[in-house]
């Protein structure tokens, strides 16, 4: 009844293109599966989910320049719908999930989400990935409920670029939030700054310099391509490129990180945050990635350059039960590629805007 939707994915390695050293063989891994494992040993206990499309910003590289069609209100996942998903996967061994949008703040609701996904047994983190407009009067309340990870959306220290690159005013409430979300005990806070040439490749020390004295881990985001964004390599800054940068001003020790984590981390001495690196594009870390994505229209993604998606929303309002889903779920993390192909393959292939995905 339920049928597994999958589109040809010309930006996926598939399993033939596969180093002989890079994991198990897919039927010994899948031999061994479970739900959430997929063919290459890799099991997935971390879990994104999308709870709005829309954005009170409109950051370039995430939203065309023209705007969206929006995914009408009765065609996103309800809140009852969420925390069914929310609920099965944590049961099948999710330990994070991480909310996201749009903007999630703008979610009706969020404060019930956040309560109720913060009380599922087996949860240890409920993230959230934010712009912060709307973070500082709505944090006390989200901290009660279990919200215990905050990751903040900022590609610049200064007003006028802030407006630039948004397309509106903020900076001020951002950087109220960050040191209220501080004071309220979150650390480290994390703070997303996607570097673009000649945008803002020269706030890379300004940042580092964030961390002095404060407990954040500032993560300089390369340049992404998706539907609408207008990416180019040459507005890409190589991970090297940025780390030379800092370099040049403050001595960085390299600090040690697992394979699934995705940022490569680094400190100046005596600073009290940290500094990393997402290098998606110049060196990916397709072989440790556990996550997967539910977007705010419920399609699950197991990959995020990946085109195949599964309609969990409407297997669900099409009578799905529990089990039913798993299965659904199963054979889609089960045919998760090993990696992708590379920025070049990505940037001509067709996927949704970043805005639609969930950041």
């Amino acid at each position: 009844m339920f049928e597994l939707k999958v589109l040809s994915e010309p930006n996926i390695v598939s399993t033939a293109q596969v180093p002989d050293d890079f994991s198990l063989s897919y039927s010994s891994a899948r031999a061994q599966a479970s739900v959430l494992s997929d063919g290459f040993g890799r099991i997935h206990h971390y879990l994104r989910i999308s709870l709005v499309e829309h954005c009170n910003l409109r950051c370039s590289y995430c939203m065309p320049e023209e705007g969206l069609e929006w995914t009408s209100h009765e065609e996103l996942l309800t809140d009852g719908e969420i925390i069914r998903l929310a609920r099965l996967f944590v049961g099948q061994g999710v330990k994070k999930i991480r909310l996201t949008g749009g903007e999630p703040l703008l979610r009706s609701g969020i404060g019930k989400i956040v309560e109720e996904l913060g009380a599922l047994p087996g949860l240890q983190t409920l993230a959230m990935t934010t712009n912060a407009l709307l973070l500082k009067r709505k944090l006390p309340a989200l901290r009660a409920g279990g919200l215990n990870l905050i990751n903040i959306s900022l590609d610049t220290l200064q007003p006028d670029r802030f407006k630039e690159i948004t397309r509106r005013d903020g900076l001020g409430l951002v950087l109220e939030a960050i040191d209220h979300a501080i004071e309220l005990g979150y650390s480290p806070l994390k703070v997303n700054c996607v570097v673009m040439r000649g945008v803002n490749e020269d706030e890379i020390v300004d940042f580092a310099e964030f961390t002095r004295r404060r407990p954040i881990e500032v993560r300089f985001i390369e340049f992404m391509p998706f539907d609408g964004n207008r990416w180019n390599e040459d507005k890409l800054v190589p991970y090297n490129e940025m780390l030379r940068m800092i370099r040049r001003v403050y001595p960085m020790e390299s600090l040690h990180t697992s394979r699934k984590e995705t940022a490569k981390m680094y400190k100046v001495s005596g600073f009290l945050g940290r500094i990393g690196f997402i290098t998606s594009m110049t060196d990916h870390f397709c072989e440790g990635c556990n996550r997967l994505r539910i977007t705010a229209d419920g399609h699950l993604k197991v990959c995020l350059f990946g085109r195949s998606e599964v309609n969990l929303r409407g297997a669900m309002r099409g009578g799905a039960e529990d089990q039913d889903l798993l299965e659904l779920i199963s054979t889609a993390v089960g045919g998760k590629h090993a990696r992708h192909a590379g920025m070049h393959l990505i940037a001509a292939s067709k996927n949704r805007p970043m805005i639609t995905i969930g950041g």
